[in-house]
C-alpha cells in the first residue's frame, strides 16, 4: 500500500531490528518520518492506523510501529494544547510538552473507533488534563493541600473578575462573599498561593535601594542566622533559680570553678580542703543542678 506523501517509501526494504519495512508495518503504509505528516493527512491516516492497531498483537513489531506512528503523527495536538500554557515561562515549556505527550499516549491507548468521535476531540482533554496535573502536583515550590491548590485558581479568577468590576483590588470579605467561603478560608488560600513560586534569596529586598543598584540588601541579608548565644542565655535563665537554692559552700565552689576559673587544687587551698574533696563536692553540686534543669524542663 502506497501513500501520496513525500515521506512515504512504499515497498522499500528498510531494516528495523532486522526486519524489512513491509514486515514491520504489518500491512500499513510505511511512513519514514511520521512527524512531518500534515495535520490534515494525519487525521485520515490515524483512522487507518487505529483500525489496524485493534487487531494487531500487543508487543509485536507491527503493533509498535502502528502505535509509535500514531504518536508521532499526532504530536501537533500536543503543540496545540501547550500554547495555552505558554505564559508559564520558557523554562518549563519543554517539560510541559513532554507531559502533554504522555497525555497523548494515554489517549491513543484508550481510544476506540467505535466511539465515532474525532481522535483530536478525544485526545485534547487527556493532554490538557495531564498538563494541569503536572502543574498541580509538580510545580509548587512548597507543597500545600490539594484543596488549597484548587482554591488558588478560583481566587485568581475571582480577583480578576472583581478587579474589573470594582476598578480596585477586592478585599478578603468581598472574595469570601463571591466564593461563598469564610474569610479564614480565603486567607488560607491567599497564603497558600505564595507557595506556588519561591523567590531567590538573592532577590533585592523591598526598600533596599533603587532598582538596578548594587548596594541594596537582598532577602538573604534580612534572614537571621542561628545564634549559639541564645542557647546560653536560656540555660543561664533556667539555672539562676537553681543556684539560689544551693548552700553558701556549694555556691562558692561553683563561683570559683566556673566564674573565676580556678583549678580544683587552687580551690582546695582557698577552702582548706583536699583536691579530692573539692572534686567530690563539685560532682555532687553539678549533679544537683543537672537534675533540677531536667525537672524544670
Amino acid at each position: 500500500m502506497t501513500l501520496p506523501l513525500s515521506t512515504a517509501t512504499p515497498g522499500a526494504d528498510i531494516d528495523i531490528a532486522g526486519a524489512s519495512a513491509d514486515a514491520v508495518s504489518g500491512g500499513l503504509p510505511w511512513i519514514e518520518d511520521a512527524g512531518k505528516v500534515a495535520p490534515r493527512d494525519a487525521r485520515q491516516l490515524s483512522k487507518l492506523f487505529f483500525d489496524r492497531l485493534q487487531v494487531l498483537e500487543e508487543g509485536t513489531a507491527e503493533y509498535q510501529y502502528a502505535r509509535n506512528t500514531l504518536i508521532e503523527m499526532n504530536l501537533s495536538l500536543v503543540k496545540f494544547a501547550v500554547r495555552r500554557f505558554r505564559n508559564r515561562g520558557d523554562g518549563e515549556m519543554e517539560d510541559i510538552t513532554q507531559v502533554g505527550t504522555i497525555g497523548l499516549i494515554k489517549a491513543i491507548d484508550r481510544f476506540d473507533l467505535a466511539r465515532e468521535v474525532e481522535f483530536s476531540s478525544f485526545a485534547i482533554p487527556y493532554i490538557v488534563g495531564e498538563i494541569k496535573r503536572f502543574f498541580r502536583d509538580a510545580t509548587w515550590a512548597v507543597h500545600v493541600p490539594r484543596r488549597l491548590q484548587e482554591l488558588r485558581v478560583e481566587l485568581a479568577r475571582t480577583k480578576e473578575t472583581l478587579h474589573s468590576r470594582l476598578d480596585r483590588e477586592p478585599t478578603v470579605k468581598e472574595l469570601a462573599d463571591q466564593l461563598d467561603l469564610s474569610e479564614e478560608e480565603v486567607i488560607d488560600g491567599l497564603i497558600a498561593s505564595a507557595g506556588y513560586v519561591a523567590d531567590s534569596i538573592d532577590t533585592p529586598a523591598p526598600g533596599s535601594g533603587s532598582e538596578g543598584s548594587d548596594d541594596g540588601r537582598t532577602y538573604a541579608d534580612t534572614i537571621g542566622d542561628a545564634d549559639p548565644s541564645l542557647a546560653l542565655v536560656e540555660n543561664l535563665h533556667s539555672l539562676a533559680p537553681l543556684l539560689a537554692q544551693l548552700d553558701d559552700r556549694e555556691r562558692s565552689l561553683v563561683e570559683m570553678r566556673f566564674g573565676q576559673e580556678l583549678t580544683q587544687a587552687r580551690i582546695g587551698e582557698e577552702l582548706g580542703i583536699s583536691q579530692m574533696h573539692v572534686s567530690r563536692l563539685l560532682t555532687r553540686t553539678l549533679a544537683k543542678l543537672r537534675t533540677g534543669l531536667f525537672t524544670t524542663r
